[in-house]
């Protein structure tokens, strides 16, 4: 099979944030443009595919809604996920060799349970992607590499508890931009310890930085980690020029990175230089992942490429070291966890969603089991679209036993007596089934 690449676009004309919002339609129309002039849909390397509707339950195998999912997304949010689950489909039945899904609402800011949106996001479309994957063909081992400037939290809290997803992470220090987190102590729950794997960055990182980060240690990881599927979480707004991050990647840094990569399947994340940025990044990375020469990609102005701080280079050497001793020594490390905690995991969370002015708190325990266990969620919002909220949740995952599976649906059970809660729900991740008790 030739380097065919599948593309998936869908800019989403009837949904908006609000008007003159940076996540707009003209995100993806000037990368088309740019592809047209360029002539690439003529080329064979190049294949267009139609997306197509995401169903509930493909979207509930990711996600819990309070009061529903369905009360809270667009028409537009069930076909930028079903856009990826196109991408997916194209790669898995080897109609193209990669697919790359140019598709808005992003989602990777988008949590387990949702209330409404953060960081422009209401459902992970990523997190989507991989839940598909596993429920239709059984893929198991899948790594996700989020190049977005903004940590992506809701990837990782959905993930974090998961030994088979390898969450990877660059983005510009939590320290200053949103969401303000993504430190390399947060590097999964105790049987999931060093495959979340986060790299903050100091602003004005440039490509080096970049590119020295990836030779020296994510490759590294990658290589020892064999995922059988590789993700891209394609955000672009480390670009130099973005409006609202301070990086200084060029679009042929994140073109390399592309190749180097090889990725099976890339999603549109951030990137809001939309006439500057977006369409020679998004055409570097398509001509990467097509197999095609992408070396005269070049922005039409660089006044605005800083160079890369000598401090920047010292951090991504920090990084290195730091990281790669979490994640080579992740499974001493996950034992000593699971024996010092006896069976019960817990984390407590406050969650804000800027988007909304929603605020959240979450208990999350987990009840481990040689399966791998289940885990429950106590969550309390103020000021959604349906007023205060409470919900209890237990979470039935993949791969849980009957014993497991039977002492979720009882700790519902009882937590419905107690009368505490306005829902008490339990998620079937395997159907994507939510169950009212």
């Amino acid at each position: 099979m030739k380097d065919t690449l599948g593309l998936v676009f869908f800019p989403a004309f009837d949904w908006m944030i609000s008007p003159g919002h940076p996540e707009r339609q003209e995100r993806l129309l000037y990368t088309r443009d740019q592809l047209l002039e360029e002539g690439l849909f003529d080329c064979e390397e190049i294949k267009e595919c139609r997306p197509r509707i995401a169903q509930i339950n493909d979207l509930q195998r990711a996600h819990i809604g309070v009061p529903a999912v369905d009360k809270l997304i667009t028409p537009a949010h069930l076909v930028s996920a079903g856009g990826c689950l196109t991408a997916a489909d194209a790669v898995m039945k080897k109609e193209v060799k990669r697919a790359f899904a140019l598709v808005r609402p992003p989602g990777h800011h988008a949590m387990r349970v949702v209330h409404g949106i953060r960081g422009f996001c209401i459902v992970n479309i990523e997190a989507i992607m991989v839940e598909y994957l596993r429920s239709k063909y059984q893929v198991r081992k899948i790594a996700v590499v989020d190049t977005d400037v903004h940590h992506g939290d809701g990837s990782q809290d959905i993930f974090y508890h998961d030994p088979d997803t390898l969450y990877i992470s660059f983005h510009q220090d939590g320290r200053t931009l949103y969401p303000g987190t993504g430190f390399p102590d947060e590097a999964g729950s105790p049987a999931a310890w060093g495959t979340n794997i986060n790299l903050p960055l100091l602003p004005r990182t440039g490509d080096a930085g970049l590119h020295q980060l990836y030779d020296g240690l994510i490759s590294h990881i990658l290589e020892d980690f064999r995922p059988e599927l590789i993700i891209n979480s394609a955000g672009q707004d480390n670009h130099f020029s973005d409006p609202l991050a301070s990086m200084s990647i060029t679009a042929q840094g994140y073109a390399r990175l592309a190749d180097k990569l090889k990725a099976d399947i890339a999603v549109l994340e951030g990137g809001y230089s939309i006439e500057n940025a977006l369409p020679y990044v998004n055409t570097g990375i398509i001509l990467a992942m097509a197999g095609m020469d992408y070396s005269k990609v070049v922005e039409p102005d660089l006044s605005g490429l800083y160079g890369q701080d000598p401090r920047c280079s010292k951090r991504v050497e920090e990084l290195i070291g730091q990281v790669g001793e979490i994640y080579f020594n992740r499974t001493k490390v996950s034992r000593q966890l699971l024996e010092k905690y006896g069976g019960i995991w817990q984390r407590r969370k406050s969650i804000y969603y800027d988007e909304e002015g929603i605020r959240e708190q979450q208990v999350e325990t987990v009840r481990y089991c040689s399966c791998g266990g289940y885990f429950t969620i106590q969550t309390e919002a103020a000021g959604t679209r349906f007023g205060n909220q409470n919900a209890f949740i237990a979470c039935v995952p993949r791969n849980a036993c009957a014993a497991c599976r039977q002492k979720a649906h009882d700790e519902a059970l009882a937590e419905k007596k107690r009368g505490r809660w306005q829902y008490v729900l339990v998620q079937n991740i395997v159907d994507g089934f939510i169950e009212t008790i």
